[in-house]
C-alpha cells in the first residue's frame, strides 16, 4: 500500500495503476472511492474481493467527459440530460440503461448501469489520466462506515489497495443522491449529496424507495449499512437510561450537561450541510471510544437530512 499526497505527479501515476488493473483509493467531494478500471472485469474482481462486497451489488461508474456516456449507455433520454446540465459535475448518480460492452461485473448482471461525474479535482484528474471510466464504491470494508479521510481508507484496508490518493477530508462527506431514470416515474433509489427537493423542481415528480433491496439496483439499498462496529440506536420521544458507556451524536450543541462518556457535535449551529460533512468523522470517533453503545439525536428530513437519517437508520439496522 502507497499512501500519497494527491500531486499531479501522484495522480499520473494512480492513473497507469488503475490502466494496469490496479486498485486506487481517491478523495472525491462525497466520500473516498476505491477505484478500478470499469472495462477491466478482472480488476474491478478485486474491489469486490478487498471490500468483501456481496457480487449482488452493483458499483457505480465515475467519468469525467460526457462524451464517456455513449460508451456505458445505450440511453439518455431528456430528463437525464436535464439532470446532468444542473449537476455535474456534482453529487448525483443516474441509472440508465447498459450497453453490453459494460462488464455484468459491474453492474451485478443488470440491465442498467449507475453513472456519475464527481466534482472533485483529484477525481476527475484521476479518470483522465486513467484513459477509461472508473468503477468506485467508497473505500472501505462492506457495511462499514464510509471514509473521509485518506487516513480512514488506510486504518480500514490498509496493505489491500496499491495506492491512496491523500487530498485531505471530504468537503461533503456524505454519498451521492442515486436516482432511476428507466422506468416512467424517476425513483430515488440513495437520498445522498442532493437533495430530493432540488432534483424535482428540474424534472417534476419523483417516487422515492422504501430505502432497503433484497435485489439492490444501486449501493447503499441493504438494510443495514453505513454501519460503526458499536451498536447504535436513534432516539425517539421516550426518555432511555443512559448506560455509563454511551456516547451521543447530537445535530446542535446540547443546551445542557448530559451523562454520556463522549458528545459528538454534527453542527453546533444546526447547519444540514455541515452536519453532513461532519457525519462519518464523527461516527469513526465515537467507534473508537469504547463505547457500548452510540445514541444518534434525529435530524429533519428535509435537505440534506432526509440522506442523513437515511445513514443512521440503516446504520442502526433499518
Amino acid at each position: 500500500m502507497n499512501l500519497v499526497t494527491a500531486t499531479s505527479q501522484a495522480i499520473k501515476g494512480a492513473g497507469a495503476v488503475i490502466r494496469d488493473g490496479g486498485l486506487v483509493a481517491f478523495p472525491t467531494e462525497t466520500v473516498y472511492g476505491l477505484g478500478a478500471d470499469a472495462l477491466n472485469p478482472l480488476a474491478v474482481v478485486r474491489i469486490f474481493e478487498v471490500k468483501n462486497r456481496p457480487s449482488f451489488d452493483p458499483l457505480i461508474v465515475h467519468i469525467s467527459e460526457l462524451s464517456y456516456l455513449e460508451k456505458l449507455s445505450s440511453s439518455i433520454d431528456r430528463k437525464a440530460r436535464k439532470l446532468i446540465e444542473r449537476f455535474w459535475p456534482g453529487p448525483l448518480t443516474i441509472v440508465v440503461a447498459k450497453r453490453d460492452t459494460l462488464p455484468d461485473i459491474v453492474t451485478a448482471g443488470l440491465s442498467t448501469v449507475a453513472i456519475r461525474m464527481p466534482d472533485h479535482p483529484v477525481a476527475l484528474n484521476l479518470i483522465r489520466e486513467a484513459k477509461t471510466p472508473i468503477s468506485a464504491p467508497s473505500a472501505n470494508p462492506f457495511g462499514y462506515l464510509s471514509p473521509t479521510t485518506a487516513e480512514q481508507v488506510k486504518e480500514q484496508l490498509g496493505d489491500k489497495i496499491d495506492v491512496i490518493l491523500d487530498n485531505g477530508k471530504t468537503p461533503l462527506g456524505i454519498e451521492s443522491t442515486v436516482i432511476d431514470l428507466t422506468g416512467q416515474l424517476p425513483i430515488i433509489l440513495r437520498p445522498g449529496g442532493v437533495p430530493v427537493e432540488e432534483i424535482e423542481e428540474i424534472i417534476g415528480d419523483i417516487k422515492i424507495s422504501k430505502g432497503y433491496s433484497k435485489r439492490p439496483h444501486s449501493p447503499g439499498q441493504f438494510p443495514r449499512h453505513y454501519s460503526p462496529r458499536t451498536p447504535i440506536k436513534v432516539l425517539n420521544s421516550r426518555k432511555l437510561k443512559t448506560p455509563k458507556k454511551a456516547g451521543l451524536l447530537a445535530f446542535k450543541s446540547p443546551q445542557k450537561k448530559l451523562s454520556y462518556k463522549i458528545v459528538e457535535v454534527l453542527s453546533s449551529s444546526g447547519d444540514l450541510r455541515e452536519a453532513a460533512a461532519n457525519l462519518f468523522s464523527s461516527l469513526h470517533k465515537l467507534d473508537k471510544a469504547g463505547l457500548d453503545i452510540i445514541f444518534a439525536e434525529p435530524l429533519p428530513e428535509t435537505g440534506l437530512g432526509r440522506a442523513i437519517m437515511d445513514r443512521l437508520h440503516k446504520a442502526e439496522g433499518g
